[in-house]
C-alpha cells in the first residue's frame, strides 16, 4: 500500500509559536506521547518558551510516565525534582483536578493523544478537567492532535444512559471519528460541561489521514498501544476485556491477538475468514501471555491483519470474533465478572459496549450482520450530531 505522507503541525506547536502563553503560569495535562515532530516533549517546550512559567503537571491513567500497565492501578502524586513542579495524578483518589491543584494557575493546557475509541480514558480525563475548570473558573486550552485511525468513519452503538463509567461518560459510538479537540467542543457545548475552553487547531491534518500519513512520530500513548496497527483494531477487540478470553495483553501484539487455551486456532481463523469481513484477514496464531488473562498458558486464537484501512470495520470485526468464539465452545465461553474500572455491579462487557444489547445479541445467537445493522440509527444520528463540532 502506498502511503501519501503529509506534514501536520500540532495544536501545541501552533500555540507555543503564537507566544500567547507569555506571562502565564501554566498547568499541563500530558504524558510521554505529548511530543511534537522533533520528539521534543511539550513540557520541555513550555519550559523553554519565553515568559512561560510551568506551575503543575497532571498525568492521566497509566501515570505521567505511562509506566503502569493495568486498569485500576492508581498512580501517586509526586514532585518532579528536575522541573521543580508538582506532578498530580488524575488516576488516583481523584479523577479531576482539585481546587488546591488548580490554585495559582492562569491556564490549564491539555495535550493528550487519543486513539479514536469511546472507551479510551484520556478523553474522560479531559472531560473531568473541563468540569473542574468550569467549577473553579480556570481557562482551558486543548491542543489538538490527529485521530490516528482517521476522522471519516463512525461505527458502533452509542452509550446508553445508565451505563456511564470512566470508560464511557457520553452517548457517543465506539468509533467516533473525531479529534480530541473536536471531542472537547462536543463535551463542553452539547453535553454541557461549560468550561472556558479554547481548542488550538492543527495545521495540515485531513480527516482521511491515518497516523503514519501525518509526518509525526508514533509514541505509545499507553503501555498496550504499541503501534498504529494496534489502534486500528482496538475499537473492536477492546470488547474482549469484557470476556474471559485473552485480548493479547501480555504479548507484544495486544488487541491484535485474541484467543484462549481451549481454542483451535485453525478452526477459528477459517470461520472468521469465511465471514468475508471487509478489510481484514484473520491468521491462525498461538501465543502465551506473560501476564493478565491466561498468563503462562498457551492460547490458540488468531491475529488480525488489516488489509484495507478504508474498508475495515473494527467494531464489526470485534463483535464477529466474540460471536464465533462463543460458537466454538459455548460451555467454556464466559463474560468477565466485575469489578472493572471501578464499576462493581454491572458486567464489564455492558460497560464497554455501552448497554446490555451486545451481550444479549451474542447470547441469543444473532449474526454479526444483524448486530451491526442494529447500530445504524445510532451511527447516522451521531454523524449528524458531531457535524457542528468538526474543525477539519
Amino acid at each position: 500500500m502506498s502511503i501519501a505522507r503529509g506534514t501536520v503541525r500540532l495544536g501545541s506547536d501552533v500555540l507555543l509559536a503564537s507566544g500567547r502563553l507569555r506571562g502565564a503560569r501554566v498547568g499541563i495535562v500530558c504524558n510521554p506521547a505529548s511530543v511534537g515532530a522533533g520528539y521534543a516533549h511539550v513540557i520541555d517546550r513550555l519550559r523553554d518558551a519565553e515568559g512561560v512559567r510551568l506551575g503543575a503537571i497532571f498525568g492521566p491513567q497509566h501515570g505521567f510516565r505511562s509506566d503502569v500497565q493495568d486498569n485500576m492501578i492508581e498512580t501517586p502524586h509526586r514532585d518532579d525534582p528536575r522541573r521543580q513542579v508538582p506532578v498530580y495524578s488524575l488516576y488516583s483518589e481523584t479523577r479531576e483536578p482539585t481546587a488546591d491543584m488548580l490554585r495559582g494557575l492562569d491556564v490549564l493546557v491539555i495535550d493528550l493523544q487519543d486513539v479514536g475509541a469511546r472507551i479510551y480514558t484520556y478523553v474522560y480525563t479531559m472531560a473531568n478537567c473541563l468540569r473542574a475548570a468550569a467549577r473553579h473558573g480556570v481557562p482551558v486550552i486543548v491542543c489538538d492532535r490527529p485521530n490516528p485511525i482517521g476522522g471519516l468513519l463512525v461505527e458502533g452503538a452509542c452509550l446508553e444512559a445508565g451505563y456511564e463509567s470512566f470508560v464511557g461518560q457520553f452517548a457517543i459510538p465506539m468509533r467516533h471519528g473525531m479529534t480530541i479537540g473536536e471531542l472537547a467542543l462536543l463535551f463542553n457545548v452539547h453535553f454541557g460541561l461549560g468550561a472556558p475552553l479554547e481548542v488550538v487547531e492543527m495545521e495540515g491534518w485531513r480527516r482521511a489521514m491515518h497516523a503514519d500519513e501525518t509526518g509525526l512520530p508514533w509514541v505509545m500513548p499507553s503501555p498496550n498501544m504499541p503501534t498504529l496497527d494496534t489502534a486500528l483494531v482496538y475499537p473492536g477487540t477492546v470488547l474482549f476485556e469484557g470476556t474471559m478470553l485473552s485480548e493479547g495483553r501480555g504479548t507484544t501484539r495486544p488487541f491484535e491477538l485474541v484467543g484462549a487455551p481451549w481454542i483451535d486456532a485453525e478452526v477459528l481463523a477459517a470461520r472468521m475468514n469465511d465471514l468475508g469481513l471487509p478489510g481484514v484477514h484473520c491468521r491462525p496464531a498461538g501465543f502465551e501471555p506473560t501476564f493478565q488473562k491466561h498468563a503462562r498458558q498457551y492460547c490458540g486464537g488468531c491475529q488480525l491483519h488489516v488489509t484495507d484501512r478504508e474498508a475495515f470495520r473494527p467494531v464489526l470485526t470485534g463483535a464477529s470474533l466474540i460471536t464465533e468464539l462463543r460458537r466454538c465452545d459455548p460451555d467454556r465461553f464466559a463474560w468477565r465478572e466485575p469489578p472493572y474500572e471501578y464499576e462493581h455491579t454491572r458486567l464489564p462487557i455492558d460497560i464497554l459496549a455501552g448497554s446490555t444489547t451486545l451481550r444479549m445479541q451474542v447470547e441469543d445467537g444473532a449474526s454479526p450482520t444483524t448486530i451491526a445493522a442494529s447500530w445504524a440509527d445510532d451511527e447516522q444520528a451521531f454523524a449528524a450530531l458531531r457535524t457542528p463540532y468538526l474543525r477539519y
